[in-house]
């Protein structure tokens, strides 16, 4: 038996029909990563996928 660790979107609609089929199919669901708002957009920024954030200062933006 091995052990996969998937990364991805949880948005991509195609990746998650993927997996629910691999699932129906006979692969177990070890566990999953719920993630809050918060920590998927911090996530994002640590990726590299952000690399402007808006703040608050009246629509000034900072450059990470």
């Amino acid at each position: 038996m091995a052990t996969v660790t998937i990364n991805y979107d949880g948005r991509n609609v195609l990746i998650k029909s993927i997996l629910r089929s691999a699932i129906l199919a006979g692969a177990t669901q070890v566990a999953t990563k719920n993630m809050s708002p918060l920590d998927k957009a911090l996530e994002e920024v640590r990726s590299g996928k952000v690399t402007t954030i808006f703040t608050s200062n009246h629509g000034k933006k900072r450059e990470r």
